[in-house]
């Protein structure tokens, strides 16, 4: 099981990306160069105990490209930036979290709904398939291991396209 997609890695790999002076605009339009970032809530035995899934995800595929388990905490988020940067991804899309401007440049920077809507409809999508995640629910993790495995492996099968 992997946390990068490295299919997409592969592709995408900085030593091959060249770089070219144009408009915002169309940069923004570029495959493989922006990335939707979000974390998802969710929790393990029992509420006061929160456990988010941050994944980042490629938005005119919809191609997962990477993930994380942690608390909403700048550190758990600067993890799947690392996990990022191999990409070569230039432009970030998240909502106003304050760890994103924190951490990220303005100019890489998108903020607002309109520019994470596809991975919001991931998100819809996980709690729909994935009852653990549901807030309102009997289906619940005991342990932040099988937590993680049920929904790594989830991310690795339809994020990544990989088969376990």
């Amino acid at each position: 099981m992997h946390q990068v997609h490295h299919a997409v890695l592969a592709s995408v790999h900085p030593a091959h990306v060249e770089g070219e002076i144009c408009r915002a605009d169309a940069l923004e339009g570029r495959h493989g160069l922006g990335s939707e970032l979000d974390a998802m809530w969710s929790y393990v035995g029992k509420k006061a105990n929160p456990r988010w899934l941050w994944h980042a995800i490629d938005p005119h595929t919809g191609t997962g490209l990477a993930y994380g388990f942690g608390r909403r905490q700048d550190d758990v988020f600067l993890r799947l930036k690392a996990l990022l940067e191999p990409c070569g991804i230039t432009r970030f899309s998240t909502d106003g979290w304050g760890a994103y401007e924190r951490h990220m440049e303005p100019e890489q920077h998108a903020v607002g709904k309109q520019h994470t809507q596809t991975i919001e409809s991931k998100h819809i999508h996980l709690r729909t398939r994935i009852k653990r995640l549901v807030r309102r629910t009997s289906c619940l993790s005991k342990t932040e291991r099988m937590h993680d495995l049920v929904i790594g492996l989830f991310v690795n099968r339809y994020g990544f396209g990989r088969l376990i």
